[in-house]
């Protein structure tokens, strides 16, 4: 292994806050597949999962997202519990939310897999 998956994973959540969508999508593998209620569900490709992130902070532009645990899982995996706050852009509704995320990553570094499982915010 060339790279390390928690420094990884700390570069994507970055790339996240700060809406570098260049970043984010060279972060996936063109087959990786994203498991999360906050893009609808299983959604595979870059493409695909590219166009969920785009969407979703259309609606939610202020994300802002916190890691309170960054953990190294096994082989390439990482595991990272966050909380996020956000205001929709049309509603000004606020969400609220907290959970768990494990991150698969390939030999080149590219993400794989995300599992996201929300749990009381």
């Amino acid at each position: 292994m060339s790279f390390d998956p928690v420094a990884r994973l700390v570069v994507y959540h970055d790339a996240i806050n700060a809406l570098d969508f260049s970043t984010i999508e060279t972060m996936f593998a063109e087959d990786a597949v994203y498991d999360s209620g906050g893009l609808g569900g299983v959604v595979t490709g870059r493409g695909p999962i590219m166009e969920g992130f785009r969407s979703y902070f259309q609606a939610y532009p202020d994300q802002v997202a916190t890691d309170s645990v960054i953990e190294p899982l096994d082989g390439r995996r990482v595991r990272s519990v966050w909380t996020l706050t956000a205001t929709h852009s049309s509603t000004g509704d606020k969400l609220v939310r907290a959970g768990e995320e494990i991150v698969t990553f390939d030999a080149q570094g590219q993400i794989l897999r995300v599992e996201v499982t929300d749990t009381a915010a």
